[in-house]
């Protein structure tokens, strides 16, 4: 059995839909960030960094993992699923994957913080977060434009751009005229496994329809960011 440390955040989904996609029975702990759960000894004893998401695979030994992209990888080597062997093949998929961690992630969760979290607007910051966003999905719309996925196959690459793109009204980085982005969103939105992990380890659509419930998170934001 794995257990999920996690919460509601592109992050966290990355490794519960994988976790769904690859049918791995897993058992959900909840990480609530706003009350600094992160940084207590218990979780810090498997994520030293203080961030989710992380798992401990019981029938593994005890292996522990941290940081969402290393998950990812290992699941796909347990499961033999949604990463190929084949060198040639599986380079394709991490290199789509580091795409999002070391571009997409960072470029969104920075827009995040200055267009959504802060309460101090610098009109700087938040144009250039978002403008490098709407760059790095232009990336994706032009290689998409010829491809069904990002790596061949559906993969574990195209779940981690997922997660976090589908957020992007969130920080305010349209998709306006990227129609190949556009139908590979819509395509893994119809997957049942991956509307499954987007609601662990709880749902938080209601925060985009409902302006109170918004106002709450972007205060928890604010504390969260400041920590």
């Amino acid at each position: 059995m794995i257990e999920l440390y996690t919460s509601p955040t592109p992050n966290g989904w990355k490794a519960s839909v994988t976790l769904e996609e690859m049918d791995l029975p897993y058992e959900v702990n909840a990480i609530d960030l706003s009350s600094g759960d992160q940084k207590k000894p218990d979780f810090l004893a498997l994520n030293p960094n203080g961030r989710i998401p992380a798992i401990v695979d019981r029938g593994a030994d005890n292996l522990t993992v941290f940081e969402s992209g290393a998950i990812m990888i290992y699941l796909a080597e347990k499961s033999g699923k949604f990463m190929p062997t084949d060198t040639t093949a599986r380079m394709k998929v991490i290199q789509w994957l580091m795409f999002q961690m070391g571009g997409v992630g960072p470029m969104m969760g920075q827009a995040n913080v200055f267009f959504r979290y802060m309460e101090e607007k610098i009109p700087t910051a938040i144009s250039r977060y978002q403008n490098e966003g709407r760059r790095l999905f232009e990336v994706l719309n032009g290689h998409l434009e010829k491809n069904e996925f990002l790596a061949g196959d559906y993969s574990i690459a195209d779940i981690a751009n997922w997660c976090w793109v589908r957020t992007h009204s969130w920080s305010g980085i349209s998709i306006e005229g990227l129609d190949h982005l556009d139908r590979w969103l819509q395509t893994i939105n119809a997957r049942p496994a991956a509307q499954k992990g987007i609601v662990v380890p709880y749902d938080i659509s209601t925060v985009m329809n409902d302006k109170k419930d918004e106002e709450d998170f972007k205060k928890s934001a604010r504390t969260m960011v400041t920590k």
